[in-house]
């Protein structure tokens, strides 16, 4: 990688970990106490308790909790913030180790495994460069199983331009689908008003794809 590759791939870790040294998990502007959409479009993914789900950007997400109490047990929770796992397992407390934390940059994580599922709800939409969304793209292709499914979720048409002090891009489902090879074929999508802590509203678009076997 280049010097200003190396400096942009650095650039997020920092920041990240700034966010979360800085910030309650409670407050941030895309907390959201039950993940609901994000539970619904699993269950509509009909996926058995027993697959394989990875939580992409997830560190201290909820999501993980509502799956284990669900019934998952084959959960993982990938993120770029070592802070952000740190707060997760903290929330989980006794059934932390139920999870596979793992610390790592999507952009460049090599999978030693396969997923049945990929969920990233706020991470896809802060790669505002064409090269690093080729390099996201590639890690979910060599670690979505045959026949596997993916949730995103991203800022809507009409969400924000910019996220804890960085740019986003906004999709809606044909630009989303567009994003992605034609071996993945949408399952559903919606829009959703996200209201943060702070009472500020966001559109959020959620979509489901499903890769072919």
């Amino acid at each position: 990688m280049s010097d200003e590759g190396d400096l942009r791939a650095r650039a997020p870790r920092d920041h990240w970990n700034k966010v979360w040294d800085r910030s309650d998990p409670d407050r941030v502007s895309w907390f959201e106490p039950r993940s609901e959409t994000s539970g619904q479009m699993i269950e509509s993914s009909e996926l058995g308790h027993e697959a394989g789900i990875i939580d992409v950007g997830g560190g201290a997400s909820l999501l993980a909790r509502r799956l284990l109490d669900a019934g998952y047990g084959d959960l993982t929770v990938l993120d770029i913030s070592e802070a952000g796992l740190a707060a997760g397992r903290e929330r989980l407390g006794p059934r932390a180790p139920s999870v596979e934390w793992i610390h790592a940059d999507v952009r460049d994580f090599e999978p030693a495994r396969t997923w049945d599922l990929w969920h990233d709800r706020a991470v896809f939409h802060f790669l505002t460069v064409a090269e690093d969304r080729a390099a996201y793209l590639g890690t979910l292709g060599r670690a979505l199983a045959a026949g596997g499914q993916v949730i995103l979720a991203t800022f809507g048409p009409d969400g924000p331009d910019r996220c804890s002090g960085l740019e986003v891009r906004r999709y809606s489902a044909e630009m989303l689908v567009a994003e992605f090879d034609p071996g993945f074929r949408l399952e559903e999508s919606s829009i959703e008003a996200h209201a943060t802590p702070a009472g500020v509203t966001q559109q959020f678009l959620y979509a489901r794809l499903r890769r072919s076997g």
